[in-house]
């Protein structure tokens, strides 16, 4: 079953979407355009874009976009597929949800068999709690501008927030009513189910209410502008509950993966490879207005190992290393826990992450309001390196008078010291640390730091099973699949050319599966056969998605991808001449082949009892030696 039929059963009885509406879903969702909303992608020539692979933990991108076959791979972990398939993966969904989600974002109407259009019933969940979160967001907005906000309009006013400001950032309010959000959505047409499972209303012994009363509301957005969730703070000292209540976790609210204000400031962390990690919501917005556009903060829970990954590929520049994590603390205790807590979280930086912080303990919407945008401005750029802050921490709880002090702080330093990569800046920063520690011998500093050296984890035992970027994925069956191989490089050309370039392959169609070498080229020649071959593909990027839908397994649709988007490794440009030696190359190294096992064959037959044998053998070999004989004077291959 094909990764389409897959998608349709999941509508059951509901009926499916439409085939031609999903063909237009592809067409009008640019596969760069949906990707680059998750990752910063840059040119890597012969039309294809690279990036760090949102799959996997990676340092070097190994992720490719194959913007004019609509398909990406990704040569590292394996993960491959169409601009549906990377919704589907990205963002957890099913074929029919991430239809939906593309559909809504192009504005297109689908139409589903067995009924028409759909019912509000037949669209897949997240759709429906997207739908429900839109629908709550705007109601918020709106009650922001009643009289019964004005406790929340001051609020907003008292923090130097204009009603623009919060336009600009979706503020809204929830009326203090317990079924106020809860009467309005359904009559939108959502049910109580619905609205509870979205984090927007808990189940009482009575019914539904409301999740946020009397609060004023942020909308968290997922990094594609879409409304999963809120944050909401209190305005009533006196009411129940804590001063900020978030959305709880939903199918489509994962606080760990969240960032507030990243759908406004990811195009500006692209540009300027920086990120400014600060505590709060008015946080966020206190930076974006002073001239920080970079700003976004977490969604009620620490900065974590997820965030980091999102903002790494974000970052990534024309160089391999990521750009800057700004951390920004309160100067008090409880700040300055954060920012080693911080360090814990932010390994993946290495020595990209610094921290500021406000001495007087301001926060940066404070600090904006008491001392203007420059202050907040010059906080950003007053940053140090994260590991300086955290070893500098680590000094000042020793006393440093005595000679005990100083090697105990060494000691509690020398361990941070070596979990810096860089071993020049391993070395700098241990002399940093004889400085400050004033102990004033920098060998003694040095070999108490390398004793602390670890070794990377993956020495400490064999790598494990990452897979060879250009072997088919699924196939620890097939044959060995080693591209240092000559056979399996000309081969694997070859198909390149078919999926690629259907329309410079003509003589691919003249080739039969026992003209490659291992099974998995095989299987992709008569793929390729079954689908009317190269002589039928007509558009070349539809022809590479029609392969794919018409693969049996996950495996042969993981290797289509691969060599839909993998590079044609030529010098100059690909052209008819190019494709037809290639082509022609396979053909004369299969007849080569045919020829030294019929030879061999030959050899172990005995003329005199096996003449039957023989005869037919030795007709054979002077066949097919005929063949390679008229090949050769063609000029369409070489030996």
């Amino acid at each position: 079953m094909n990764q389409r039929s897959k998608g349709h059963t999941l509508i059951g009885v509901a009926g499916r979407i439409r085939d031609e509406d999903i063909a237009l879903v592809r067409e009008r969702s640019p596969i760069a355009d949906v990707i680059g909303e998750y990752l910063q992608l840059r040119n890597a020539g012969g039309g294809s874009l690279k990036g760090l692979c949102p799959f996997h933990d990676e340092k070097s991108p190994s992720f490719n976009v194959t913007p004019a076959r609509g398909l990406y791979h990704c040569f590292g972990c394996g993960e491959g597929g169409d601009v549906i398939r990377f919704v589907q993966e990205i963002e957890q969904l099913s074929f029919v949800d991430a239809v939906e989600h593309l559909a809504q974002q192009a504005g297109i109407q689908l139409r589903y068999e067995h009924g028409g259009r759909s019912s509000r019933g037949d669209q897949g969940q997240r759709q429906r709690l997207i739908e429900a979160h839109r629908a709550a967001a705007a109601f918020y907005a709106e009650q922001l501008l009643s009289p019964a906000a004005q406790e929340g309009q001051r609020f907003l006013s008292e923090r130097g927030f204009t009603r623009a400001d919060a336009e600009k950032f979706g503020i809204g309010f929830a009326p203090p009513g317990w079924e106020t959000l809860t009467t309005h959505l359904r009559k939108k047409g959502f049910t109580d189910k619905e609205i509870i499972t979205a984090g927007l209303a808990s189940q009482g012994r009575r019914g539904a209410y409301d999740k946020f009363r009397n609060r004023l509301l942020w909308p968290v957005r997922e990094v594609t502008g879409d409304v999963v969730g809120f944050g909401a703070r209190k305005l009533d000292p006196e009411d129940d509950g804590p001063k900020y209540l978030n959305t709880p976790e939903t199918p489509i609210f994962k606080k760990g993966h969240l960032l507030y204000g990243l759908d406004l400031a990811k195009r500006e962390i692209a540009r300027h490879r920086q990120a400014v990690i600060v505590e709060g919501y008015t946080d966020v917005m206190a930076c974006h207005l002073a001239g920080v556009p970079t700003a976004v903060a977490t969604c009620g829970t620490s900065f974590g190992e997820e965030h980091a990954k999102v903002l790494r590929r974000m970052l990534l520049g024309r160089s391999n290393q990521g750009g800057e994590v700004i951390f920004t603390f309160d100067g008090d205790a409880a700040g300055q826990k954060a920012a080693l807590r911080a360090f814990d979280e932010s390994h993946g930086f290495s020595s990209d992450s610094f921290v500021a912080i406000q001495p007087d303990g301001l926060d940066p919407c404070d600090l904006r309001i008491q001392r203007g945008d420059g202050a907040l401005r010059d906080l950003v750029a007053s940053r140090k390196p994260l590991v300086e802050f955290v070893i500098r921490s680590r000094i000042v709880e020793h006393n440093l008078d005595t000679n005990e002090g100083r090697l105990a702080a060494i000691d509690a330093a020398a361990p941070i010291i070596a979990t810096i990569r860089d071993a020049g800046l391993r070395q700098e920063y241990a002399k940093d640390l004889d400085k400050w520690t004033g102990f004033m011998d920098e060998r003694q500093v040095l070999r108490r730091v390398a004793q602390h050296m670890r070794r990377p984890e993956s020495e400490r035992r064999p790598a494990r099973g990452r897979p060879a970027p250009a072997a088919p994925p699924g196939a620890a069956d097939a044959a060995p699949y080693d591209l240092r191989d000559p056979s399996v490089q000309r081969e694997r050309q070859a198909l390149k050319i078919a999926v690629q370039y259907p329309g410079l392959a003509a003589e691919f169609d003249a080739l039969d599966a026992e003209s490659f070498t291992v099974p998995q080229h095989r299987a992709m020649v008569e793929l390729i056969r079954n689908n009317g071959g190269v002589a039928s593909a007509g558009d070349a990027q539809q022809w590479a998605t029609r392969l794919r839908d018409a693969a049996p397994n996950d495996a042969q649709r993981a290797f289509v991808t691969q060599l839909a988007v993998e590079p044609i490794e030529i010098y100059g440009e690909l052209d008819e001449h190019y494709a037809k030696e290639i082509l022609g190359t396979i053909k004369i190294h299969s007849i080569n082949r045919q020829v030294a096992n019929l030879k061999s064959r030959l050899g172990r037959l005995d003329p005199a009892s096996d003449a039957a044998e023989y005869e037919r053998v030795f007709t054979e070999l002077m066949r097919v030696e005929q063949q390679r004989r008229l090949i050769r004077e063609q000029g369409s291959g070489t030996t």
